[in-house]
């Protein structure tokens, strides 16, 4: 057996040292992993990654990794490719579907059936817009090709990206594994498998499991199924070393614009990054990832004071801080959102900061505070601990590092405190080793430094192996993008001969008609609907009033010494006029400071004492009709049992006396709330369309836009912009007037049995001590009601409970109403969201119309809308409020992709579909309606959503019974065009057709 094993056991020694304990469920993930070292743009470990999930020797179908998505209970089921290395992970609960899914990974990635893969032998084929004629440009139309054209609209992912290829330049690390748009095209078949005959072998293989299932098992199907077909070879993938610098360097690179910056001349970033240690070096990197946490984490690090706090910029440059993915690690800093001419200063505060680093060192309480995280880390049970594993231990496994030894983190945190112990400026010297050098040099894996110092004026010179990077917007930078790409296409359809264009052309109308056939999928392993468990195991909980009134459920679970707080506050008196500044005043509600703390102290305290505090809007649907809904903010925070009374004091004290005077620091948390949500709409683009999409929809969907969706974007840009922030801050008193006391709230409290009662003691003395209103506030929404909690309680406890109510509102005036709405945004790609009100939770419709959807997204939406439409995702889901969306993500295609919504509805309402194809959904559906909780969340979805687990037996009974039927019936009573409301957004580039059409509202 040549690959390279790590199996960790639930019940085995190790597991107890790791930086999380283990989930004892049966969620058990496997996973095999390859070292893949590109040495060109073109993509190829990234297209490999897509091409080996699309039919192998053992079963020859098209994509039959997403035909496994709903022929399995899989719980996890992904491929990534980093920069040097490639993995294919996956979970499931259950043994059987274990072996199934492992058969078919295995087939995949040792044996792929590379028949298909002359469709594309020279990267592009015709768009078929006039089939008919074989002078049709030719359009790359690759899903990967779009997928990255798509990240490359992400400025933060291209700075990052140029600094890994200027950093570490002498290797595999120098080129874009996942494909640079204008490399890509120039990959050819024979490349291409030629890549995988030698990077997809055993001996350049290592596997990973976790959980429950027997080992014996995996390692018998592993070495029949593959390892047992192969000989060992030496597959000379290895990284070497980086040559090491004798002077520093400089590059300055461009990017797109970004529409939502907070000043249009502020849009530069800029960061100095230092090569540090051989990441296999496990304690080193351990050392320097915490001296990262240290210098970057938090209000109360140097660069945060030095930086953030400077008014420079907006918020941390893009990669900020310690990154062990590569060979060498190294460590970035710098800022976003800045002046060009500002780059100097940025480099002298950073150069400034590292010399008091050096001088002062750091704080004891700092470090602590550090270490407590750890702790919490370790005790924090997660239904994904493994999968979690198989990624922290990738980049150290795949340079031959012990990821045993990695994982022992209790040991680390021992040694780690006897180098302070015996070395109080131990941090101290690290900082000046890695930042503050004279000379370097290699030694066998390792850096060895020269203290000696060169007196040049100044003192001793900096790390010599240093990049400051810096990037500037360019006006015209997607246009000279789009200029290439077609000069790259008027290039590559000139080098064809007629014959050649004529080949092309009818390969793309083999590949079209390959495409739309309907395949016997036969071959694959699947699980049946009577594999899945009838009912659900339910979870007790115990509900009580305090004192004040209060509702309080609790949730006995074995949360391994944690306890879990949350409370939801109501919305229903906040006046109109505050309403859009709630998901702001969430943001920095925990961070401006409260009673006797600073701000700096209070984020001390958190740190010390919790495992953090989250505050958040919380909305959400009522269970059985559309137009009701709950309004509130969700608060929620972790401990160590020990810490609960301080957690619950600095609770206390934050709905108390929260500090709202610091008109600078709150400027600084403003402009990294409005930095953030601008930066993640390349990645969220399809979310956003379709929260603007269902707007109008119900009652509810006016406040999802304004909390959550590209209106909060716009305003926090506004916000940003501003001169002068008081009257914005003025606000937040106002807020906390309606929202921080005990009127209109409800608790949750998951913990041990052994810890329920003192933990009941300290929530009932946090509400005791918070305030009510002086006086009796009214909804501004009249039409409120009350709606009795829904746990099986009995004796005195059911007393009690039939006073807890929910407070939910309404609007007896609302009508739902169609609207179109196109964001114009500089990016060569859409996002495309497509919604229609439908029916709510407990209504039978809604079992359907969740079956229907994963129905659509796998029979016809993936093939139309990836396939053929070289997005590089799209599908259809129901949400818990009723609404049916439709969405695409980096999509080429905007108006077609939405005619491709149509067609899937009159697809759906003419039954073309088979029982095979239900029982497939059925599957898809159970996998994720049955994922595993961790005891944090059990009883969830009946403290937030008010969806006792009567509710989801029953649901669970309706997705059972769901027929033939009941789907085509539900397509046709909500998907036909006139019969339900819906609405449509777009986000993207200019279209034409959409600009002249006036029923669009163009943004």
């Amino acid at each position: 057996m040549w690959g390279r094993w790590l199996s960790l056991r639930s019940l085995g020694r190790v597991t107890h040292d790791l930086i999380s304990p283990p989930y004892y469920s049966h969620n058990d993930p496997m996973s095999v992993q390859f070292r893949t070292t590109p040495m060109d743009s073109t993509g190829v470990p990234h297209i490999l990654e897509h091409t080996v999930l699309c039919g192998s020797q053992k079963y020859p179908v098209r994509d039959p990794f997403f035909k496994m998505l709903n022929r399995s209970l899989s719980t996890f089921m992904n491929a990534f490719t980093a920069s040097d290395y490639t993995l294919y992970p996956f979970s499931t609960q259950n043994p059987k579907d274990f072996q199934n899914l492992l058969s078919v990974y295995l087939d995949a990635v040792f044996f792929p059936c590379l028949r298909h893969l002359d469709f594309w032998q020279e990267g592009w084929r015709l768009e078929h817009e006039n089939p008919k004629d074989p002078q049709t440009p030719l359009t790359f139309k690759g899903v990967v090709f779009n997928e990255m054209k798509g990240a490359f609209t992400d400025n933060e992912r291209v700075f990052s990206q140029h600094l890994l290829n200027k950093l570490l330049p002498d290797h595999t690390y120098a080129f874009v594994s996942g494909g640079h748009p204008l490399k890509i095209p120039d990959l050819s078949w024979e490349q291409l498998k030629e890549f995988h005959a030698t990077h997809y072998h055993p001996s350049n293989a290592r596997f990973f499991t976790y959980g429950n299932f027997p080992l014996e098992h995996h390692l018998k199907q592993i070495h029949e199924e593959a390892l047992s077909k192969f000989q060992k070879i030496e597959p000379n993938t290895a990284v070497p070393p980086q040559q090491l610098w004798e002077k520093p360097r400089e590059h300055c690179v461009t990017c797109g614009t970004d529409s939502f910056a907070t000043d249009s001349k502020k849009q530069t970033m800029v960061s100095i990054s230092y090569l540090l240690a051989d990441i296999t070096d496990t304690f080193e990197t351990f050392t320097l990832n915490l001296l990262s946490s240290l210098l970057v984490g938090g209000p109360n690090s140097p660069f945060y004071k030095a930086l953030i706090e400077s008014g420079l910029g907006t918020d941390f440059s893009p990669d900020v801080g310690f990154n062990g993915s590569t060979r060498e690690a190294y460590f970035s800093v710098g800022l976003q959102g800045i002046s060009e001419e500002n780059i100097d200063t940025v480099k002298e505060i950073i150069a400034k900061t590292i010399d008091e680093v050096i001088e002062d060192g750091f704080e004891e309480e700092r470090i602590e505070a550090l270490l407590h995280k750890i702790e919490i880390q370790m005790k924090h049970q997660s239904t994904s601990f493994g999968l979690a594993l198989t990624s922290y231990i990738a980049s150290c496994w795949n340079h031959e590092g012990d990821p045993v030894d990695l994982l022992k983190i209790a040991e680390k945190v021992t040694q780690f405190r006897q180098c302070l112990k015996e070395d109080p400026q131990f941090l101290q010297k690290k900082v000046k080793q890695y930042f503050k050098l004279n000379k370097i040099e290699r030694k066998g894996n390792h850096l060895h430094f020269d203290y000696l110092l060169l007196w040049h004026g100044s003192g001793q010179k900096d790390n010599p192996h240093r990049l400051t990077l810096s990037m500037s917007p360019d006006m015209a930078f997607y246009d000279k993008q789009r200029a290439m790409e077609e000069a790259k296409l008027k290039e590559k359809v000139e080098a064809l001969s007629e014959a050649k264009k004529k080949q092309t052309y009818e390969k793309g109308l083999e590949l079209l008609d390959l495409q739309s056939k309907q395949e016997d999928t036969a071959c694959l392993p699947a699980l049946k609907v009577s594999d899945i468990e009838p009912r659900i195991q339910f979870t007790e909980l115990e509900m009580a009033l305090t004192a004040e009134d209060v509702p309080v459920q609790y949730c006995a679970q074995p949360t391994n010494g944690m306890v879990y707080f949350r409370a939801i506050s109501s919305l229903n008196t906040l006046p109109e006029e505050l309403r859009p500044y709630v998901p702001l005043f969430c943001s920095v509600i925990t961070k401006m400071g409260c009673g006797a703390l600073s701000y700096r102290e209070q984020a001390q305290e958190i740190d010390l004492k919790t495992g953090g505090l989250s505050v958040g809007p919380h909305i959400t649907a009522d269970d059985s009709h559309l137009d009701i809904y709950e309004q509130g903010v969700l608060f929620s925070s972790l401990c160590l049992d020990r810490n609960l009374p301080d957690m619950m004091h600095i609770w206390s004290e934050i709905f108390n006396n929260p500090h709202f005077e610091d008109e600078e620091h709150f400027k600084v948390l403003v402009k990294m709330t409005a930095q953030e949500l601008s930066n993640g709409i390349p990645d969220c683009g399809h979310l956003y369309a379709s929260i603007r999409a269902s707007r109008t929809l119900t009652p509810a969907g006016e406040l999802h836009e304004l909390f959550s969706g590209m209106e909060q974007v716009k305003l926090m840009k506004r916000i940003a912009e501003m001169s002068d922030i008081t009257t914005v801050l003025r606000k937040l008193p106002r807020i906390k007037k309606h929202l921080l006391n005990s009127d209109n709230m409800r608790c949750s409290v998951n913990a041990t049995p052994q810890q329920m009662p003192s933990a009941a003691k300290a929530v009932e003395k946090f509400i005791k001590g918070i305030a009510r209103s002086k006086k009796e506030r009214k909804t501004i929404r009249p039409h409120v009601i009350e709606k009795p909690s829904d746990p099986k309680t009995t004796g005195d406890d059911a007393l009690a409970c039939s006073q807890i109510t929910r407070k939910l509102i309404t609007d007896p005036t609302f009508q739902p109403c169609q609207m179109k709405t196109h964001f114009l945004l500089p990016f060569p790609v859409n996002y495309v969201g497509a919604c229609v009100r439908t029916v709510p939770f407990t209504a039978p419709d809604h079992a359907s119309l969740h079956i229907l959807a994963r129905l659509m997204t796998a029979k016809f939406l993936h093939t139309e809308i990836r396939e053929k439409g070289g997005a590089y995702g799209g599908g259809a889901r129901l949400a818990h409020n009723g609404i049916f969306g439709f969405y695409s993500y980096r999509d080429p295609n905007s108006l077609s992709t939405l005619d491709t919504f149509e067609k899937a509805a009159e697809w759906a309402k003419m039954g073309k579909f088979t029982q095979q194809d239900i029982d497939e959904a059925k599957l898809a559906v159970f996998a994720a309606v049955d994922a595993p909780v961790a005891p944090s969340d059990k009883g969830m979805n009946n403290f937030l959503h008010g969806i006792s687990d009567e509710m989801k037996q029953q649901h669970r009974e309706h997705l059972f019974i769901v027929s033939k039927d009941n789907l085509i019936d539900a397509a046709n009573k909500y998907l036909t065009a006139g019969k339900s409301t819906r609405g449509l957004a777009i986000l993207g580039p200019e279209n034409p057709d959409i600009a002249k059409d006036p029923s669009w509202v163009i943004r």
